[in-house]
Formats: C-alpha cells, sequence, structure tokens
C-alpha cells in the first residue's frame, strides 16, 4: 500500500510535466507564427486599475509591417484617438493632429500602451508557466523584470490577459476578433 501511495504523487507530478510540455509547444509555435506575420488586428475591452481607480477602454489593435496603431472605440467621448508605434516612437493622432509622446518604456505603462506590449510578449516573451484554468490554456510571460503577461488562450487563440507591474495587476482585457 505505501508503494502505491507514493507512486500517485511521481504519476500525477508526469502528468503535469507533459501537460507543460505540450502547452509550451503549442504557445512556441504560435509565438513563431505570430513573429512572421505582417498584420494582425484584435479588439479589447481593457480595464487599466491605477492606485487610486480604474477605467474602462474598448480599444482596437492593429498591426501593419512594423506599425502597431490603438485605437480608441469607447468611451465614445474619445473615441477615434489612436496611438501609432513605430521603432522610433510613439504618436497620438486624432483628426489628422499628430501629439509626439516619445518612446515607449517599461515603467510608462498606459492603456495605449498595452496592447502593443502585450503583443510583442506574445511575439518575443520569455514564457515561465503554463497551466489550464477555466477551459482555457494559460501562459505567464517574463516582460521585463517589473513586468510580466499572463494570457489565457481559447482554441489557440488569445482571448484574455493580464499585465502586471511590480506584482500588481495593472491591466486586464477580454479580446475578441483576433485575426
Amino acid at each position: 500500500m505505501k508503494k502505491s501511495l507514493v507512486l500517485i504523487p511521481l504519476l500525477f507530478a508526469l502528468l503535469l510535466s507533459g501537460c507543460g510540455n505540450a502547452a509550451r509547444e503549442r504557445f512556441e509555435a504560435f509565438s513563431r507564427e505570430l513573429a512572421q506575420r505582417d498584420s494582425l488586428s484584435f479588439t479589447a475591452r481593457l480595464t487599466a486599475s491605477y492606485p487610486d481607480r480604474s477605467a474602462s477602454f474598448t480599444l482596437r489593435y492593429a498591426l501593419e509591417g512594423e506599425v502597431q496603431r490603438v485605437t480608441v472605440l469607447a468611451p465614445e467621448r474619445i473615441s477615434g484617438i489612436s496611438a501609432r508605434v513605430e521603432k522610433g516612437g510613439t504618436a497620438l493622432e486624432y483628426d489628422g493632429l499628430i501629439l509626439d509622446t516619445g518612446d515607449l518604456d517599461a515603467y510608462g505603462l498606459t492603456p495605449m500602451s498595452a496592447l502593443p506590449l502585450l503583443t510583442d510578449a506574445l511575439r518575443c516573451g520569455h514564457a515561465d508557466a503554463f497551466w489550464e484554468e477555466d477551459g482555457c490554456e494559460a501562459v505567464e510571460l517574463q516582460i521585463s523584470d517589473h513586468t510580466l503577461a499572463r494570457v489565457w488562450f481559447r482554441e489557440g487563440v488569445p482571448c484574455r490577459a493580464e499585465l502586471q507591474s511590480d506584482g500588481r495587476v495593472t491591466v486586464a482585457c477580454e479580446i475578441e476578433n483576433w485575426s
């Protein structure tokens, strides 16, 4: 009886490590395919959590070549404002006017920079952990010493994500229309 009690945890550990390896392989294939794409688009219902308040947005992300664009769809009063992110930096645009906002940095996470940061993490971030939750496969990606992303996949496509800064969830989003 003692031998079978010892074998149960070992078998369970082997099963979990096998699931992790399969999930890792699926994620690495997804990440390689995403890194080779010249275009991508999706919509995210995003909640930004500041220390003293939170704000909700619906954003549209688009990648065309090396240019990433995030456009506000809601709330209505700021609908149409977009951020263009490319190698030279970031610019906010509204109705043909452009305001240069400088380069993104790892400590200046904003609702408009969250989706490009998330997409870059999916393309080349270091995957630390894999698990299953609520019928989804999940992965944790280390972005920097201070920032990580948790992404949930349903049928091989991201459906939910969180960005954490110094252990606190700063951005949570529901992802739709991934194409």
